[in-house]
């Protein structure tokens, strides 16, 4: 069974930063391509970042380009999304999920989230 436990939201100010990080279990993490995609409230999911499986390939959405770093941990099964200068607009909760190839966009498989809130 796929599990994937996001953790490290939370309330930061303005221009700060938060890394989030998710467990993945019941698959072999290393052969699959992972994204994160968030949603605000009233509003549907939205794409933020992908990594291939190697870790040699990643995208951004514009929104997150040059503020966002995604990255994972093949030997600890672990993906993450370093994000610094943080505005209002981040606010959502965030999920990471599982594709079933790097230019997929079915996020049916993802974990239930983490709340990240961005405020003075």
């Amino acid at each position: 069974e796929v599990q994937l436990v996001e953790s490290g939201g939370g309330l930061v100010q303005p221009g700060g930063s938060l890394r989030l990080s998710c467990a993945a279990s019941g698959f072999t993490f290393r052969y699959y391509a992972m994204s994160w995609v968030r949603q605000a409230p009233g509003k549907g999911l939205e794409w933020v970042s992908v990594i291939n499986g190697g870790a040699g390939s990643r995208r951004y959405a514009d929104s997150v380009k040059g503020r966002f770093t995604i990255s994972r941990d093949n030997a600890k099964n672990t993906l993450y999304l370093q994000m610094n200068s943080l505005k209002p607009d981040d606010t959502a909760v965030y999920y990471c999920a599982k594709l079933g190839t790097y230019y997929s966009e079915d996020y049916r498989e993802r974990g239930q989230g983490t709340q990240v809130t961005v405020s003075s």
